[in-house]
């Protein structure tokens, strides 16, 4: 049984898998997650080994805890990886994005694999059939689009999250959700055309806390995966573990 961890800035997603299927995830605070752990090691003795992919910081206890009761990697830029990196600033890849292209070559080996992970900001990447990373792009989330708006400008309100009913705002709150949401979508819808354009046996994945919201707007055939990261985690871990 593997122990898959990925520590944000406030947020810790927390999941259990056995070989390839995932039986158990939570979602924690990342000051409680010492406790978490606890009752997962509690749950379930069978755990042994573990992965810690993690944009924040985990306190030393938390890591001395970690490494005592299991087998644990720390993902870095230094774990060996099933794919070719040709980013030409490799260290300064987001592991949060490698375990992403990991996933996908687990799941869609050989192929021309687009990967829309839908977060805080909006990350593209790109693997080909020779299971070769390329780059992407990275732009603003939904919800810094929202705040941007709010923050840079005087009178402009902080809106929640909102399909829009038409293109055309009527009005000041309309507009905005047009320019957000309709925004956000014809920009991947257009980037998936470039790639397409390219590439034309094209596999695209959607992933992120915004992707069962954007699945629904977008034309494109895609797979929407909002546990991508965790799978890609969890392979990871199976293809270091001796």
């Amino acid at each position: 049984m593997n122990l898959v961890i990925d520590v944000g800035n406030t947020r810790t997603k927390l999941a259990v898998f056995k070989e390839n299927s995932m039986v158990k995830r939570e979602i924690v605070n990342t000051s409680d997650i010492l406790k978490s752990l606890k009752t997962f090691k509690k749950t379930d003795s069978n755990i042994n080994n573990a992965i810690v992919s993690s944009v924040g910081h985990l306190d030393d206890k938390t890591m001395q805890y970690l490494n005592d009761q299991f087998k644990l990697l720390e993902l870095n830029h230094e774990t060996p990886v099933p794919f070719l990196n040709l980013y030409a600033t490799p260290k300064t890849l987001g592991i949060d994005r490698i375990a992403l292209v990991c996933a996908s070559v687990q799941q869609f080996s050989d192929n021309n694999v687009l990967i829309i992970d839908a977060g805080t900001c909006v990350t593209y990447d790109f693997i080909n059939t020779k299971n070769e990373y390329l780059g992407g792009a990275i732009s603003p989330g939904i919800r810094m689009r929202y705040q941007a708006l709010h923050n840079q400008t005087a009178n402009l309100p902080l809106l929640e999250t909102k399909i829009s009913e038409h293109f055309i705002g009527n009005s000041t709150t309309s507009s905005i959700h047009s320019g957000v949401v309709n925004g956000i979508v014809n920009e991947m819808e257009g980037v998936i055309n470039q790639y397409k354009s390219d590439y034309s046996d094209l596999t695209i994945i959607l992933t992120g806390g915004d992707a069962n919201f954007l699945s629904k707007q977008l034309k494109s055939s895609i797979f929407a995966n909002s546990n991508f990261l965790l799978e890609g985690l969890n392979f990871i871990l199976q293809y270091n573990i001796v």
